[in-house]
């Protein structure tokens, strides 16, 4: 006698993947959105979710004092709209490329993470040197025969050699990035070092020593230990204080590396990136908006990046994990032609 009962559906294996993929992706473009909203509201104007929320007194949001206008309501729109655009988009990306396997996609997170990194990198070298210079040639008196009276006032105030020496140089730095594929950050480390000696042979040596010189070793130091971290995440490099991981086979130490990521890993990374840039006061926002410099004589202006530095570590650490979540989730699925360790960030 046949069983003609129906057996209940099972859930098809390709939707793991697929809900994998959307979820990592979602989350890398969610932070690099919310980063590039911050730039709009602060630096533009735009009103921000939370403004437009207030607005019209949604979610708990008390009614704004000075009502937005007709065009600041647009702007609101459209921002919440790019969420909506980032997370469809997403999926339709994903649902229209099912063949496309998860290591792969945590390859080119791990690109993506590698060129944030290679920007700063560059970013801490080139405004570090040319900062360095300016301040050594405006304490000895030497940089008016350089510039003229007039430029070199202008490169007394922070705003504008922030604005017109150090964002273009940013701006080569990323160029610079794009074509130089390798990167060792033992050559900032090597920087460090050079700094550092610079200053002891300067002061006993030469009795000589200003505040620009220290301010230097503290710009690329603090460059050394926030950039260098999503490289040191798959490079197995972090400090692992454990009694059970080590013992764990290959498919218990991915089960650990992504709860790690899920738990851990992306929730500091968003509060990093939330508490930083939710206002004007934030912590990350306030320094680099007043262009905040040292205020131990003729220092270098770059206090104001190193706010920064927090944003560049947070969002390469947030690529990242989402590059370590979907190498370890492919390895769990055993997936064809996945590289021998999970992860991998390019130098």
């Amino acid at each position: 006698m046949t069983d003609t009962t129906a057996a209940s559906p099972a859930i098809d294996s390709s939707f793991i993947p697929l809900a994998l993929r959307i979820f990592a992706l979602s989350v890398v473009g969610t932070g690099l959105l919310f980063v590039l909203n911050n730039y709009l509201i602060f630096w533009l104007d735009w009103p921000g979710l939370s403004n437009l929320f207030a607005q019209h007194g949604w979610f708990g949001f008390e009614p704004l004092r000075k009502p937005l206008s007709g065009l600041s309501i647009s702007l609101g729109w459209v921002q919440l709209a790019s969420y909506l655009v980032l997370i469809l988009g997403i999926g339709g990306f994903v649902i229209t490329t099912p063949q496309r396997l998860m290591h792969v996609e945590a390859a080119r997170l791990g690109a993506i993470a590698a060129y944030i990194v290679r920007a700063a990198f560059w970013a801490v070298f080139i405004v570090g040197l040319g900062d360095a210079i300016i301040s050594f040639l405006r304490v000895e008196g030497l940089l008016s025969y350089f510039v003229g009276t007039d430029l070199e006032k202008q490169l007394g105030i922070s705003r504008f050699r922030g604005t017109y020496v150090h964002m273009p140089l940013v701006g080569l730095a990323c160029i610079i990035a794009y074509f130089k594929k390798t990167l060792g950050f033992s050559w900032l480390a090597l920087l460090v070092v050079v700094a550092e000696l610079q200053i002891v042979i300067a002061r006993f040596v030469f009795s000589y020593e200003q505040a620009f010189m220290g301010d230097l070793v503290r710009f690329w130091y603090a460059g050394l230990f926030l950039f260098a971290s999503a490289y040191a995440l798959v490079e197995e490099g972090h400090v692992r204080v454990d009694v059970m991981y080590a013992g764990f086979g290959p498919r218990g130490k991915a089960w650990v590396n992504i709860l790690g990521c899920v738990l851990l890993g992306v929730p500091l990374c968003w509060v990093i990136i939330s508490l930083g840039m939710w206002s004007k006061a934030a912590v990350i926002n306030s320094p680099i908006l007043a262009f905040e410099t040292t205020q131990a004589g003729f220092g270098m202006y770059v206090k104001y990046l190193m706010a920064g530095f927090l944003a560049v570590f947070a969002v390469s650490m947030l690529v990242q994990f989402m590059n370590y979540f979907l190498a370890n989730a492919a390895e769990l699925r055993d997936e064809p032609g996945r590289p021998a360790r999970p992860g991998g960030l390019n130098d």
